[in-house]
């Protein structure tokens, strides 16, 4: 038995991404325990909604739609951004951690850009491509 792969997961940002926010899961674990309400919901949840919302607006039907999605997943990789710092500013990931989860995410913000221009600029809607 099989199952269909979906547009949305043959995606390299989707793909960089849904690695992006088990990364997170597995640094947030290191947080102090009084966080597990505040900074560390935060975190994994908007790194979580990166993925997530590129996967809900591949099932909108035209490409405006589509490009809303990608927008808020951009966006929320930028709030993923404010917790890191505020994670850093708290000292619960040093300097190394935090460089290289800000690498990973500013790839994953270049691929969503390069994917909300696509989105916006292509005259034939999208779903009939796939």
């Amino acid at each position: 038995m099989s199952y269909h792969i979906y547009s949305f997961e043959k995606l390299e940002v989707y793909q960089l991404a849904r690695k992006y926010k088990i990364d997170i899961k597995l640094t947030s674990r290191l947080f102090p325990k009084e966080e597990r309400f505040e900074l560390i919901s935060q975190i994994n949840r908007s790194s979580a909604s990166i993925s997530s919302n590129l996967a809900e607006g591949s099932g909108r039907a035209s490409n405006f739609d589509q490009a809303h999605f990608t927008n808020m997943s951009y966006a929320t990789g930028l709030e993923t951004i404010d917790h890191l710092n505020t994670a850093l500013d708290m000292e619960y990931i040093d300097e190394n951690k935090y460089t290289a989860l800000r690498i990973k995410l500013d790839s994953i913000l270049n691929k969503l850009n390069a994917l909300y221009k696509f989105q916006i600029n292509n005259k034939e809607i999208l779903k009939k491509k796939v």
